[in-house]
């Protein structure tokens, strides 16, 4: 029986529209696709260039140590003069820029936040920062990198930005560290702060192809190297919210110091920092060179080295070294320079748990490392099951999994008595705040 003339149109309407889903469906899927890609390429440029700008602070030191006192207070007001005139935004960790990106409406405001210009300048100062010794990472401006690298894609696809967004961030953490799993858990946790079903395949696909892209390249690895540390039920177990506490209380300090500075400190000293915001970065970098000098050059640079050194016992652990850690990246993230905190925090907790071995003799100190690493990143980031699940992954150690799992739990508590707002979230809302504020003006 042959269709009516009604009937004809509506039947043509709806093959078109689910031909048309299927192409929307298809394009939105290769654009994530190859974003990732892009994002893996990014990642494994930065790893390069980060390393080679450390080996090259480190051939100088060892020729003559004193050059710290020249070179780091030189290199950071450079880098803070570059965040400030060229390089707008650049400055900082970068996961702040991405977390208010994605609370923008305004087109504008977002670009200015990751746009490829600023991901360059990102890239750029961040290699100076570390080619002066600055205690920073590289996982923090990869996320920044990736999501300016994923908006550039959405100029074809600008309904689904907020998603490329989550998904060039996730995927600038996976690709960083060699670890999908805590890029999954990062973007669902810190940079979304909540689950979209119809986005997470997406996200995941994005994850992946960084990820292949890195692995093409770097090769299979585990960023720590595999650890077989384990806990044994019985005294081992006060370690537990013996680093839970002390990771939470060091990591919420560092919290609330970098807050309070980026809001702007009351009083003469606060001004003085506003109106001269290169000689404080100077002074900075100055404070660094000193905690350089006094640790015998332990904790300048991402603190990649001497943490892994911590975690499999290749090293004596030196009482100093978590303090001096501690310092230094608070010095490195207060000046203004871009750099990361996944890297200099995990070191900061290694040498906590380094240092609970003289407490806890009879503990192997690989396990103790394991949770001081957990503690202290939960603590600084406030994000419990990124933190375990990206310390897991480094060391490919599930043994340890339970006894990390509480150990990010009681940080996390600790650190939020410090420290109310998480950093990155209450860095994110200062950013949002200037936006609509220069809109007003």
């Amino acid at each position: 029986m042959p269709l009516r003339p009604t009937d004809l149109r509506p039947a043509l309407s709806r093959l078109r529209g689910a031909s048309g889903d299927a192409w929307t469906t298809w394009r939105r899927r290769a654009l994530f696709l190859a974003g990732g890609v892009c994002v893996g390429l990014a990642a494994v440029l930065m790893a390069k260039a980060a390393d080679a700008a450390q080996e090259l602070f480190r051939h100088g030191l060892h020729a003559v140590p004193a050059l710290a006192l020249v070179l780091c207070p030189a290199g950071f007001a450079l880098a803070a003069w570059l965040t400030r005139t060229v390089f707008p935004n650049a400055q900082g960790s970068g996961i702040p820029q991405v977390i208010a990106a994605r609370a923008l409406d305004a087109g504008r405001a977002r670009h200015a936040l990751i746009s490829l210009k600023v991901a360059g300048g990102k890239i750029v100062v961040m290699c100076l920062g570390l080619l002066c010794g600055a205690s920073i990472g590289r996982e923090g401006p990869t996320v920044q990198v990736g999501a300016a690298i994923m908006a550039a894609f959405g100029g074809l696809s600008p309904e689904r930005m907020r998603g490329l967004l989550l998904a060039g961030g996730a995927a600038g953490v996976a690709a960083a560290f060699n670890t999908p799993l805590a890029g999954i858990v990062f973007g669902i946790e810190e940079l979304g702060r909540a689950y979209d079903s119809r986005g997470s395949a997406l996200i995941v696909a994005t994850i992946i192809a960084a990820g292949l892209t890195s692995l093409a390249i770097l090769g299979d690895y585990t960023y720590f190297g595999t650890s077989d540390a384990q806990l044994s039920l019985a005294a081992g177990w006060l370690a537990v919210p013996l680093l839970g506490v002390a990771g939470g209380l060091a990591g919420g300090l560092f919290s609330r110091i970098v807050i309070a500075v980026s809001r702007g400190l009351p009083g003469r000293a606060g001004r003085w920092i506003a109106h001269r915001p290169i000689l404080f970065a100077a002074l900075c970098g100055l404070g660094l060179a000193l905690c350089g000098l006094a640790s015998g050059g332990a904790v300048y640079g991402t603190g990649y080295e001497e943490a892994r050194a911590l975690l499999h016992g290749a090293n004596d652990p030196r009482s100093d070294f978590a303090p001096l850690k501690f310092l230094a990246t608070v010095l490195s993230s207060i000046s203004g320079i871009p750099g990361g905190l996944f890297a200099p925090s995990l070191a900061v907790g290694a040498g906590l748990g380094a240092e609970a071995a003289l407490l806890l003799p009879h503990v192997p100190v690989g396990a103790l490392v394991l949770i001081g690493m957990t503690a202290y990143l939960t603590g600084v980031l406030q994000a419990p099951i990124t933190s375990f699940v990206i310390v897991t992954e480094m060391t490919q150690n599930h043994a340890m999994m339970i006894p990390l799992m509480l150990a990010a739990l009681i940080a996390d508590a600790v650190s939020k008595l410090v420290c109310r707002g998480g950093l990155y979230h209450t860095l994110a809302e200062l950013l949002v705040r200037r936006a609509a504020g220069e809109r007003s003006a």
